[in-house]
């Protein structure tokens, strides 16, 4: 048996702030991601490019948000969801082991909010993990739909025993997916409540991680001064046994 660690965190984009007090995060975020120390990293709200925003901060980095969050030794695999006026952003998976397949479906409930699915099959100690990175919508009706076409995806391009995590940000305010994830035999901690919204003072528990296949561990969340700079959301962090 072996311990995976997989954080998921929702990085809000790498800026924080508003008007004259906006300010750029993403240098601190790749501190952040590195002292994880995970195996995978599932991330949302990942930028490719932002031609105003480059323009704007001076210490913008050269590359995409993905690969510069990347930590030595790690592979990066992104894909667009959201293609605004000044540039695209999407969803990001950071891992140690070795990426064999990278896919991306899209699951737009409607025209105005794009979102998608990022699916990327591992290699961990010889055995084959599937991990799909979502970031779910911000109407309830909309996001079951979006379980619904997960659990579609699943059952179309996933072996039926394969491992899997699926990892994001559920915007499930009210824990009413639970029920439609465990229909897909999707399971995350009982009984345990990590609020992850607002990062200032978290009380929903938005961010999470299903398994399948694997078994929940441990999970926590960071607190600090620290990480309520750096997002809107905090990050969670788990142990699974595979």
């Amino acid at each position: 048996m072996s311990i995976v660690r997989v954080a998921t965190y929702n990085i809000h984009k790498g800026v924080q702030g508003l008007g004259p007090a906006r300010r750029l995060e993403i240098h601190n975020l790749a501190h952040a991601v590195e002292q994880f120390d995970a195996d995978i990293v599932c991330l949302q709200e990942v930028r490719s490019h932002n031609r105003k925003l480059e323009k704007q901060f001076t210490r913008w980095p050269d590359l995409d948000q993905a690969n510069y969050l990347t930590p030595d030794g790690y592979e990066a695999v992104y894909r667009t969801n959201a293609v605004t006026r000044h540039g695209e952003h999407g969803n990001a998976l950071l891992s140690r082991w070795p990426v064999l397949e990278s896919k991306h479906s899209d699951v737009s409930d409607h025209r105005f909010e794009q979102r998608g699915l990022l699916h990327v099959q591992l290699l961990v100690e010889g055995v084959s993990v599937h991990v799909v990175v979502v970031h779910l919508g911000l109407i309830h009706a909309g996001r079951e739909r979006q379980v619904q076409r997960l659990g579609q995806y699943i059952a179309t391009e996933l072996p039926a025993d394969a491992p899997l995590i699926v990892a994001g940000d559920f915007n499930d305010w009210g824990a009413q997916l639970l029920k439609p994830m465990a229909d897909l035999d999707l399971r995350t901690f009982d009984g345990i409540r990590l609020p992850t919204y607002p990062s200032r003072l978290p009380l929903l528990h938005l961010d999470r991680i299903f398994v399948r296949g694997l078994r929940p561990v441990s999970a926590h969340v960071p607190h600090g001064r620290a990480w309520t700079r750096m997002s809107d959301h905090l990050p969670l962090i788990a142990e699974l046994e595979l």
